[in-house]
């Protein structure tokens, strides 16, 4: 009878809990019933119901909470969460959106939590009061203090279990146009002056937002953003009461994060001579950082740097500095600033990284880009990145068939530039300019193109904007000075203290340093020596300069070399005496010819003097200016005879006579196929100047002797064959003195020259200079080419090719090359390298007489 007893009052306790608990839960905001639940919790505990009690307690307040708030908060965000992604667009557009529908979501909500929170207390309280009076030895089990937590828990659980997966894109949406919105004031009130403010965003102690400033229209920026950084704070403090903390976290760092990398893209755009990471640096500090503070403080989270509750601090920082207008930050925000650094740092070399190709076209204007992208990636450590990606661009912008020689020379120069800036161990540089220097390698005018940007006083820039006379040969001689300045303050005036610091202050190369280079030798590799490491060796370098030289000596009208030699002295610094000698000759020859040709005209024109009439007979010898060469130590001369009219013949001949006299036994051989000739053509009442090379002056001095000519009778006047005639005698027809007709043979033609000016007008066919014309023969050269060169030194090689291969079958290029070294030592020994000797079986390929197939030479089948 006892234990039936004992179950009527049990459930008659439970029945009266169970009514009370939905009377408070289901109530109005109306709490009297806690007196009543205290006596009916307490007898269910001593019956020891504490946990069923309590569980069903919380159930009671799920399903409350489940069917009267949380439906109720998702039908706020359904027309958004329901719409299409275009529709989803206009959502995002609107002004208040989703400002309005957040905040009253949120505050319905927060409102019905905290009533079910006070009911949660309410039933903590009568277990409280029972855990008062009961023994600490039977107190286990009612742990009424697990109670809040566990609601708390069961509201995050409920709340997420239903979430759309729309929601936090709508919390991005609202952070992003908050804090733009915060932007746009600071920005407005003019940020060098505003967002140093230390009272932009405090807050006073009552919680009341204020400016703190009398200043007029600073008073009210200041006010608009106190306002809204408060309704950000408090949006935030609702979404963190119902469980959401780390989501609205997430939203605003990826808000904050936008926003920052919208601000690097606005400041560095596509100018590249203005520096932009100390701007991006000073907004951090004066925008993000500021928002932060002000948030942290609103929410209570900003705990003093020196605080011992303030937990395990970063060792990177350790003591954080002042910032403006907050003073020493708290933990959260050293972390804060460290990473919105790191991630601008990022951003802003990314960015460049990715424009580093347009950057470098522009260097030396584009400095402060290169500085700024210096220190990002000093920061970051990503130099791996700049590799890959500048590699990419210059295989598909630079490095195809379209892009000239000497615009990738240009762009390889300013490679290394800027690369130097950027890494001055040149660890990088030699793995970006690797692949530049295996494509030029493979192009036949590299050579060329590489002794002209030295020597053509363009300062090695493509735009050709260099200083006047000055090239890029001398700008290396200047770098090579300072290198020879710094590297003897570095061996010399070191004292042992400062070495010691030098020593505690090294560092090993990166990983992507190649171990067979030291970093000493990678710093030393001057521009000039990167050029010579294309070509494959200085002597080929020298061998293309001799034959430039040659050719602009050799064209020259005067005997003008002042630049020249001041090129030369510059090569002798970089390549050495030796090999510059013959250079050097050629410019001699010319000093001296200036000379001889002086002492000549002296000594024909007293000559002229003493014999009566004698100035009378044929041309004068002024006319003539001789350039005398020492032919073995010029590269080989372009001869072609030519038969010259008498009176030039005739003044050629007193010369080289006069010069034997003066010289002997020395003797003229003449070359009478190069130099230049300055005419006059004079036609009824008007005269048309020339300047041409002899050939085209010996076609057209025969035009004196009869006014037309057939194409077979003038080549056997001037001496040259038929068809060289046809294609040289085009120069006169093109400018109009001479025209073209049918001639008796079908396979003759008749020139005939013209009888007035206004037949020149008239026959000209192209825009033409009156006062004089300057001939110019594309694909003519007085110097045999270093190609050509080549070609006859390696003829005599050709038949010992041919005998291995014979033998051997098949071998490879090294394999060639070292036994031509071997067994080619009688004169002329074989001295040639691999590149010449590669070139040189190309040809021998391009005249079908070899064959390559997977890297091996054979005889043609």
């Amino acid at each position: 009878m006892q234990l039936d007893a004992d179950a009527d009052g049990a459930l008659d306790s439970w029945d009266r809990f169970c009514v009370l608990s939905g009377e408070l839960i289901g109530g109005d905001g109306d709490l009297s019933v806690g007196p009543r639940l205290a006596p009916v919790v307490a007898d269910l505990c001593a019956r020891g119901f504490a946990t069923l009690l309590r569980d069903h307690f919380l159930h009671s307040l799920e399903e409350t909470f489940r069917n009267n708030a949380v439906k109720k908060f998702w039908r706020h965000f359904h027309p958004y969460c329901n719409s299409s992604a275009a529709d989803r667009i206009n959502f995002c557009v609107k002004e208040h959106w989703p400002e309005e529908i957040l905040s009253t979501a949120l505050e319905d909500i927060c409102l019905e939590k905290s009533y079910q929170e006070k009911c949660v207390l309410v039933l903590v309280h009568a277990l409280q009061s029972y855990e008062d009076r009961t023994p600490k030895k039977f107190k286990a089990g009612y742990c009424s203090s697990s109670l809040m937590p566990r609601y708390q828990l069961m509201v995050s659980s409920v709340l997420l279990a239903t979430l759309p997966l729309s929601f936090p894109e709508i919390l991005n949406v609202y952070f992003k146009k908050k804090l733009e919105e915060l932007n746009i004031i600071v920005a407005g009130s003019g940020e060098s002056d505003q967002l140093s403010s230390p009272n932009l965003f405090e807050r006073s102690n009552n919680s009341a937002w204020h400016s703190g400033m009398d200043i007029d229209g600073q008073e009210t920026v200041i006010s608009e953003s106190s306002y809204l950084v408060k309704n950000i704070g408090k949006v935030v403090r609702d979404l963190r009461c119902i469980g959401f903390t780390s989501m609205t976290e997430d939203a605003y760092s990826s808000a904050i994060i936008w926003l920052l990398k919208s601000k690097v893209h606005e400041l560095a755009g596509d100018d590249y001579r203005i520096p932009v990471l100390g701007c991006v640096k000073k907004w951090i500090q004066a925008v993000p950082l500021q928002f932060l503070h002000a948030l942290l403080t609103y929410l209570g989270d900003s705990v003093d740097y020196e605080s011992e509750s303030s937990g395990l601090k970063s060792p990177l920082a350790s003591r954080p500095s002042s910032f403006p207008g907050i003073g020493v930050p708290s933990e959260a925000l050293v972390r804060w600033h460290m990473r919105l650094e790191y991630f601008a740092y990022e951003t802003l070399q990314d960015l460049r990284v990715g424009k580093l190709f347009e950057i470098i076209v522009d260097y030396p204007e584009s400095s402060p880009a290169i500085e700024d992208l210096k220190l990002c990636l000093e920061y970051t450590g990503q130099h791996s990145k700049l590799v890959d990606s500048f590699i990419s661009s210059l295989r598909y912008r630079l490095l195809t068939a379209g892009a000239s020689t000497n615009d990738i020379l240009h762009q390889y120069v300013s490679t290394i530039k800027a690369l130097r800036t950027i890494d001055p161990t040149g660890v990088f540089l030699e793995a970006v300019g690797e692949p530049i220097r295996d494509y030029l390698r493979g192009r036949k005018d590299t050579t060329k193109c590489i002794v002209t940007m030295l020597t053509d006083g363009s300062g090695g820039n493509a735009s050709g904007t260099g200083n006047a006379g000055d090239n890029l040969l001398e700008e290396l001689n200047r770098d090579a000075e300072n290198q020879e300045i710094a590297d003897y303050d570095d061996h010399t005036n070191i004292d042992e203290k400062q070495a010691w610091l030098n020593c505690e202050s090294w560092e090993p190369d990166p990983v992507e340093a190649d171990p067979l280079k030291g970093s000493r030798s990678r710093r030393k590799a001057d521009i000039l020596g990167l050029m010579v490491g294309i070509v494959g060796s200085k002597d080929q370098l020298v061998n293309e300069y001799r034959v430039m030289l040659a050719e602009k000596l050799l064209n020259k009208s005067d005997f003008d070399i002042d630049s020249d030699i001041r090129t030369l002295e510059l090569l002798k610094i970089h390549f050495g005496e030796s090999s510059m000698q013959k250079c050097e000759i050629m410019l001699n020859d010319l000093i001296d010819s200036k000379r001889t040709n002086s002492n000549i005209k002296t000594s024909l024109l007293k000559t002229s003097q003493t014999v009566p009439g004698q100035e009378d007979i044929g041309m004068s010898h002024e006319v003539l200016d001789a350039t005398i060469i020492s032919s073995n130590f010029w590269p080989p001369i372009q001869t072609e005879d030519i038969i010259v009219p008498a009176s030039v013949d005739e003044l050629l001949s007193d010369y080289a006579k006069r010069f034997h006299q003066i010289k002997t036994p020395r003797k003229l051989l003449w070359k009478k196929n190069l130099g230049t000739v300055k005419l006059e053509l004079q036609f009824e009442g008007r005269s048309m100047q020339f300047t041409v090379a002899p050939v085209h002056a010996a076609i057209i001095m025969r035009f004196q002797e009869k006014s037309s000519w057939t194409s077979k009778a003038l080549a056997t006047e001037v001496g040259i064959p038929v068809d060289s005639l046809n294609r040289r005698i085009s120069f006169w027809t093109s400018k109009g003195v001479l025209t073209e007709s049918v001639g008796p043979d079908a396979d003759d033609r008749t020139f005939t020259v013209v009888d007035s000016m206004s037949d020149v007008n008239k026959n000209c066919i192209v825009n033409e200079r009156l006062d004089e014309y300057q001939m110019t023969e594309e694909g003519e050269s007085s110097v045999a080419s270093v190609e050509e060169q080549l070609k006859k030194e390696m003829t005599v090689y050709e038949k010992f090719i041919i005998g291995m291969l014979t033998n051997f079958g098949s071998m490879t290029l090294d394999r060639i090359h070292n036994t031509l070294k071997m067994f080619c030592i009688a004169e002329p020994s074989y001295d040639k390298s691999l590149q010449q000797l590669q070139s040189f079986l190309s040809g021998l390929v391009a005249d079908e007489k070899l064959e390559m197939r997977d890297g091996l030479y054979l005889l043609k089948r």
